[in-house]
C-alpha cells in the first residue's frame, strides 16, 4: 500500500500559504463576493480534476480522477488509510509542491484555471485556497496575532481589528475569548485552538477552505461543534474534508467522494446516496465496514 508523505511542518506549511504574493503575477482572479452567505442557484463547479494522476517517486498515489465539486457545499473525501485522500487534498493547493519526489500529471482547476499552469503562483493559490490541518497548529502568539497575521503579511492591513474578530465570531470562538485576545493561543483548549487556526484560515477571506480530518485529535464535544462549524461555513466556502469518520461525513457533507486502495475515485454524488445505495459493491463493502 503506497503511504502519502509527511510534508514540511504545518507550521511552516501555514508560513507559506500566508505569505505575500507578487501583485498581478499569481494567474489568478479574485474573489469578488464577501461573507454574503449567498448559496448559489446551481451546483456550478468550483474545483475540477480531470485525468489526474499523482505520483511519489515511482509509487503512483492518485490514478485518473476525474471529479467536479461544487461551489459553497461540503464535499468529504473518504476511503482506507494510504488510499490518496489528503494527496487529493494537497493536490488542490498545491502543498505536493512541498514534496520532492512528488509529481502530478493531468489538469485540476480552480474557477476555470489549471492551478498546475506556468502563470500560476502557488503562494497566491494558497491565499484563495485556505487549509485547516489535522492537528491544531497555533502560533506562539496573543489570539488575536494569531488571526492578525494572516492579514498582515498579505498587506491587508486596512481594519484588521474588525476583520479579527468578524473571523473570531465566524469561527464560533469570539464569545469564548472575547476579553482575553492578548493572551496566548496556545493556552486554548484543543477544540478552541482548531477554531483559532479556523479563523485564521478564513480571515483572508478565501474560496475554498479545505480541511484534513480537522476533528481527529478532538473530544466528541470539540468534534460536534467543529461539525457545526463548518455547515455554518459552507454559507460562505465551499469546503472539502478529508475525514475517517464515515458518521462524520454522512452528518455535514453533501457530496461524497469514496477512494478506495491505489488512488482511485471509486465512487462520487450526494452523500445520502453513497451510504444508502452505493453503486459500487466495494464501496458498499468499505462503508459497511468489511474492509478498511
Amino acid at each position: 500500500m503506497t503511504q502519502e508523505p509527511m510534508t514540511s511542518s504545518e507550521t511552516e506549511q501555514t508560513d507559506d500559504q500566508n505569505a505575500t504574493p507578487t501583485p498581478g503575477t499569481d494567474g489568478l482572479t479574485d474573489r469578488t463576493d464577501d461573507w454574503s452567505g449567498e448559496q448559489p442557484t446551481d451546483d456550478r463547479a468550483i474545483l475540477e480534476a480531470r485525468d489526474l494522476d499523482v505520483y511519489y517517486g515511482d509509487e503512483q498515489a492518485l490514478q485518473s480522477v476525474d471529479i467536479e465539486i461544487p461551489e459553497k457545499r461540503v464535499t468529504a473525501v473518504i476511503g482506507p488509510s494510504g488510499c490518496g485522500k489528503s494527496t487529493f487534498l494537497r493536490c488542490i493547493n498545491r502543498m505536493n509542491d512541498l514534496v520532492d519526489a512528488a509529481r502530478v500529471e493531468g489538469e485540476l482547476l480552480f474557477d476555470g484555471k489549471n492551478v498546475y499552469d506556468d502563470d500560476v503562483d502557488p503562494v497566491a493559490l494558497r491565499r484563495k485556497i485556505g487549509m485547516v490541518f489535522q492537528s491544531p497548529n497555533p502560533f506562539p502568539k496573543s489570539i488575536y496575532d494569531n488571526v492578525a497575521y494572516g492579514l498582515e503579511v498579505q498587506g491587508k492591513t486596512d481594519n484588521v481589528d474588525e476583520k479579527v474578530h468578524r473571523a473570531l465570531e465566524r469561527a464560533a470562538l469570539l464569545d469564548e475569548v472575547e476579553g482575553r485576545l492578548d493572551e496566548s493561543g496556545l493556552e486554548l483548549s484543543g477544540g478552541q485552538q482548531q477554531r483559532l487556526c479556523i479563523a485564521r484560515a478564513i480571515a483572508p477571506d478565501p474560496e475554498v477552505l479545505l480541511m484534513d480530518e480537522p476533528a481527529s485529535a478532538l473530544d466528541p464535544v470539540a468534534t460536534s461543534q467543529i461539525e457545526d462549524l463548518i455547515e455554518e461555513l459552507a454559507e460562505d466556502y465551499t469546503v472539502v474534508i478529508v475525514t475517517h469518520n464515515m458518521q462524520q461525513a454522512a452528518r455535514i457533507s453533501d457530496k461524497t467522494a469514496v477512494f478506495l486502495t491505489g488512488g482511485e475515485l471509486a465512487e462520487f454524488g450526494d452523500t445520502a446516496r453513497i451510504f444508502e445505495n452505493p453503486e459500487s459493491q466495494r464501496v458498499e463493502d468499505y462503508i459497511t465496514g468489511k474492509f478498511g
